[in-house]
């Protein structure tokens, strides 16, 4: 996934959409197969889009060397925190004595070395439907102008391999550059179902390495405290689940997937706690009324209870309950989660939960639950 995170400050109506690397990739192959046919270079080209509308894009630059035409476009990404935004894509275009569309990757795309992502091992990490729009867009072009000749298509992303360090896809076994992306063309700023999807691929990739217990964060800082409790698993098994546990946990089931552990911190793991699968702020307040009761059944006293129902957030919560060192009212905020986690995928899954404070300290851990204590478990 070719996404970095970044706070939204506007209102998700007033945000401007922009283009996937696949569009982008698929028009400057278009420029660039044009260019080659007419011998004009091209100032803009238009493409038809999945998502059922057409676009179009600038030209910044065609360098035509010898028999290629290369032709490049600057991304943009609308206002989406894509790594990509304001990225060279380029398409490089010649003819060839082969019959047939060759299509690859060149600098900064990356290639696969993994199984269990939608591009077999060994090929260049364009996804099925920029490969398809590219095929398409110059199957178009041979059928208009009755070309003869085979055609190679490279793609290239000058940044790429650096932009990739800021992905997850070293760790899904893409190497060497970015991937080509894109379903229906456009981003949608702060869209939800790319990083679902780069949810999908990280656990296909898991599961055909041979992964067996993978490992659900939130985010970077409790991705760093998980790999410290769990230093014999592989990378792979390592998952940012982000905000969304529910799809995480019913995507492992489906996978047939065993064992899973979530580690976090109080703020998203306290509404995991009460049952929230979706832990976004907007989706799942803190409830700090249900975090009151369970200090209450942890044994708090009332006046700890009344500062709970008054704190400002669930770090404060956990900083309260650390001080008192009550250790058990974090048992039963990972009893829950576990619990919570087993309900909602209707069990077959053996769940631990692990809460950190900010600085890295365990707060509390329950191991390997498998089936659901009514006596343990609390539901508000």
């Amino acid at each position: 996934m070719n996404v970095q995170k970044k706070t939204n400050k506007k209102d998700p109506k007033d945000m401007r959409h922009g283009y996937t690397t696949g569009a982008c990739a698929t028009a400057m192959t278009k420029a660039a197969l044009l260019t080659l046919v007419t011998n004009v270079k091209q100032e803009q080209v238009t493409i038809f889009l999945p998502a059922g509308k057409f676009a179009t894009f600038e030209i910044s630059e065609t360098m035509i060397a010898h028999d290629t035409v290369s032709c490049t476009t600057i991304k943009d990404a609308g206002d989406d925190p894509d790594v990509t935004h304001l990225a060279r894509i380029v398409s490089s275009v010649r003819f060839l004595d082969e019959p047939g569309i060759h299509l690859d990757g060149g600098v900064g795309v990356g290639r696969v070395t993994k199984p269990g992502l939608p591009v077999p091992v060994g090929e260049a990490a364009i996804n099925p439907v920029p490969r398809k729009m590219i095929l398409e867009v110059v199957q178009e072009l041979v059928n208009t102008y009755h070309i003869e000749k085979g055609i190679e298509v490279v793609i290239s992303v000058p940044d790429g391999e650096e932009l990739a360090k800021k992905t997850l896809n070293g760790r899904l076994g893409i190497i060497g550059g970015i991937s080509i992306l894109g379903t229906r063309g456009i981003v949608v700023p702060f869209s939800s179902s790319a990083y679902m999807a780069s949810i999908v691929q990280a656990i296909s990739v898991a599961k055909e390495v041979g992964c067996d217990h993978l490992v659900l964060t939130t985010g970077g800082r409790s991705e760093k405290f998980a790999m410290k409790q769990y230093p014999d698993l592989r990378e792979e098994a390592f998952i940012e689940m982000g905000d969304f546990a529910g799809f995480t946990l019913k995507h492992i089931k489906k996978k047939q997937i065993s064992k899973v552990s979530l580690v976090g911190m109080m703020g998203k793991f306290s509404k995991l706690a009460q049952g929230n699968m979706m832990l976004h702020s907007k989706s799942a307040p803190v409830d700090f009324g249900f975090l009151a009761e369970i200090a209450k059944r942890a044994g708090a006293s009332q006046e700890i209870q009344q500062q709970i129902k008054e704190a400002n957030t669930a770090s404060q919560v956990g900083d309260l309950m650390k001080a008192h060192n009550n250790i058990t009212f974090f048992d039963y905020l990972c009893r829950n989660c576990s619990y919570h986690a087993i309900s909602h995928v209707k069990g077959d899954l053996a769940v631990s939960t692990a809460f950190y404070s900010m600085n890295g300290e365990c707060l509390g851990k329950v191991e390997h639950l498998d089936t659901i204590d009514e006596d343990d478990w609390y539901r508000g």
